[in-house]
């Protein structure tokens, strides 16, 4: 095995191999253009080279590679890897020859040992070498032999270098975990495409760093696949998406949609809803009520179709018009496709009259005789709009049944008004959505991973099962973080919503992010949550945290960031959204530089309804009780809250404490 001069050699040359091959994508991206060949497969090889020249120039200054796996020379569990050594890298760098590379895929097949071996089953693997790096420097190594349970580390868990990893200051967006995946963690990247997934994991376990990885390891495993209709990642919001931004680029993967479920509906919110009627929107039953709205405007013919063609009259009766409507009615799979059937019908039941009569009946004819059928088609199977059938729902909630008349007054317009002159709100973009697809089918995804998924509602699960109707899901989240008046009690009914009913539910309780002393904090509010989920159990001993009963919030937040400020890493000031703005004054008025959730300072200023899914060095949690009163679901958003820390946690507040933190 090689020594530490040995290794930072064999880095250099890596990255040297690594700069030849980005400069050789670049100069085929050249040399490409000049191929000879068809349009079709010029197109393609164009996008493929510029595609490659472009992933691998995104890499970024990333160390080459970060673990090592040597097999052993006797054991025969080793199989074709006797005495071979493997470095694993984030992307796979290979030598002006091409073989054998010089730095493995971490989501290569045998990079699937790195992560799996033990000391108990070691896999074959005779020594594990884990690299530490500063910067991309590299500094340090450690060793396990997993053959005989010697080395620099204590296991799996107790690898001092993972451990310094996973407690290292967090500063900036996200980090990728390539490094530190634990088993259960590289068992859940590695699902099949096929299979659908549900991570229930608690705050700090890595599930979004799973889902992440889970998106860059399925398009290299399953890339031709995945090219064809992309993989989807869906967040609760910016601040959320730009901190995750950087995850998958430095995995080498930038084909990936990265959205909010509001940006994926595209529509235009101009309008805001009463709880009560946002809620009532949000509720399952206005599938069947925008079901019955739609297909409620398909009447039954009253005359026979007559058309003239030239000096001739194609008859269909009226009682076999109206038996081809019921027939679509029942077999269509979207109102469009219905109505398409019913004219393609008419056409053919005209076709068969005209050639018994010897009439040639080629494209031009038959194109005419669908213009002519089409009126009274239009008749009983008339052409809809989605924002034309809602707008006239909401004017006429009545119309359609499923909701008590105090709901109907809930969510009905003040007065009746045209789709073109509606002020639609984020709850109608859903509806909007629901309408459209009952018209036509939705464009759908190779993948789709959903985070923070307990926030979805039913009519949000369903725009989301659309778009993955016939493929897999990867769901994540936490029900003890579940914020919104319709947030999910159960994984179960949340996964039927979502079309994936037999989707593997798996729970991660081990916090990798979240200290000790923090976690024990949190956990004191579970019992009083209403649903059930395992506590958390941190592999973290260090941290800090403080509870301080102050006279002046906004003078003692100052003191804390300053005394913050001294040490590395990023700060965080949460607290109840309508308190920010006098907490933003002191901060300014003190001299002190902050950004908002999705900015890039190093004090950040949070409404508390944003913090989901972030996290930070150093929190300072202002007034709970605040944030308890703030929303239905209070404690559910103080639980976020507290476990938005990754080494220090301070607690302010003026006010009594909720029962759940008093001591």
């Amino acid at each position: 095995m090689r020594d530490l001069d040995e290794e930072r050699a064999y880095a250099d040359r890596c990255r040297e191999a690594l700069r030849r091959m980005v400069a050789g994508a670049r100069e085929n991206v050249v040399v490409g253009e000049d191929t000879w060949g068809d349009r079709y497969t010029a197109e393609r090889l164009g996008f493929y080279l510029k595609t490659l020249a472009r992933d691998m120039g995104e890499e970024g200054d990333n160390p080459p590679f970060f673990g090592l796996i040597a097999y052993g020379d006797s054991d025969p569990a080793a199989g074709e890897h006797r005495r071979q050594t493997y470095y694993l890298g984030r992307r796979h760098i290979s030598d002006a020859i091409g073989r054998p590379p010089m730095v493995i895929d971490w989501r290569a097949p045998v990079s699937a040992t790195f992560y799996q071996a033990s000391a108990v089953e070691p896999r074959g693997i005779d020594t594990r070498r884990r690299f530490g790096w500063s910067g991309n420097r590299l500094t340090s190594f450690e060793d396990e032999h997993l053959q005989t349970g010697l080395g620099d580390g204590s296991g799996d868990s107790g690898s001092e270098l993972v451990r310094r990893e996973i407690e290292r200051a967090r500063v900036g967006p996200m980090r990728d975990i390539v490094a530190t995946i634990q088993p259960e963690q590289d068992t859940l990247v590695r699902t099949s495409l096929d299979v659908s997934v549900c991570i229930q994991g608690a705050p700090g376990t890595g599930k979004t760093a799973v889902g992440l990885h889970r998106a860059a390891y399925l398009l290299y495993a399953h890339r031709s696949r995945l090219e064809r209709n992309g993989v989807l990642v869906l967040g609760p919001n910016r601040a959320f998406l730009h901190y995750i931004s950087a995850v998958l680029p430095t995995l080498g993967e930038v084909d990936v949609e990265q959205t909010t479920i509001e940006q994926l509906l595209d529509r235009e919110v101009r309008a805001v809803d009463d709880p009560v009627a946002a809620a009532i929107k949000h509720d399952v039953r206005m599938a069947e009520i925008l079901r019955r709205a739609v297909y409620g405007r398909i009447g039954r013919p009253a005359q026979a179709v007559v058309v003239r063609d030239e000096s001739y009259k194609w008859r269909v009766n009226q009682h076999e018009f109206a038996e081809m409507v019921i027939e679509a009615e029942a077999d269509a799979t979207t109102y469009l496709t219905g109505r398409e059937r019913v004219i393609a019908r008419l056409v053919a039941a005209v076709q068969r009259q005209a050639e018994a009569r010897g009439q040639n009946c080629n494209g031009v004819w038959l194109r005419r005789m669908a213009r002519a059928v089409t009126p009274y088609v239009e008749e009983v199977w008339p052409v809809l709009k989605a924002d034309e059938v809602l707008a006239e729902y909401l004017s006429d909630p009545g119309q359609v049944g499923l909701l008590t008349a105090d709901e109907q007054r809930a969510i009905a317009w003040s007065r009746p008004r045209k789709a073109k002159s509606a002020r639609w709100t984020a709850a109608d973009a859903v509806l909007l959505d629901e309408v459209s697809a009952l018209l036509e089918r939705s464009p759908t995804y190779g993948h789709v991973i959903v985070d923070e998924a307990q926030d979805l509602s039913p009519m949000q699960c369903r725009a989301i099962a659309r778009r993955s109707e016939h493929t897999s899901i990867t769901v994540l989240g936490d029900l003890a973080q579940g914020t919104t008046a319709w947030a999910a009690d159960d994984w179960a009914t949340q996964l039927s919503h979502l079309g994936k009913p037999a989707a593997e539910i798996v729970a991660l309780s081990t916090g990798y992010r979240v200290p000790a002393t923090v976690v024990e904090l949190a956990n004191r509010l579970l019992d009083a949550l209403a649903v059930v989920v395992p506590p958390t159990t941190s592999f973290r001993s260090d941290g800090e945290l403080t509870i301080t009963r102050v006279d002046d919030l906004a003078a003692a937040c100052v003191e804390h960031i300053r005394g913050a400020l001294s040490v590395e890493g990023s700060i965080g000031v949460i607290a109840a959204d309508h308190q920010l703005p006098a907490v933003s004054d002191a901060l300014k008025a003190a001299g002190i530089e902050t950004s908002a959730a999705d900015g890039d300072g190093r004090v950040a200023v949070v409404p508390a309804s944003l913090a989901k899914g972030l996290e930070y060095d150093h929190v300072i949690a202002l007034e709970p009780a605040e944030i308890v009163a703030s929303e239905t679901r209070g404690l559910n958003r103080l639980y976020v809250v507290l476990t938005r820390a990754v080494s220090r946690l301070d607690i302010l507040h003026s006010r009594e404490l909720p029962p759940e933190l008093r001591t």
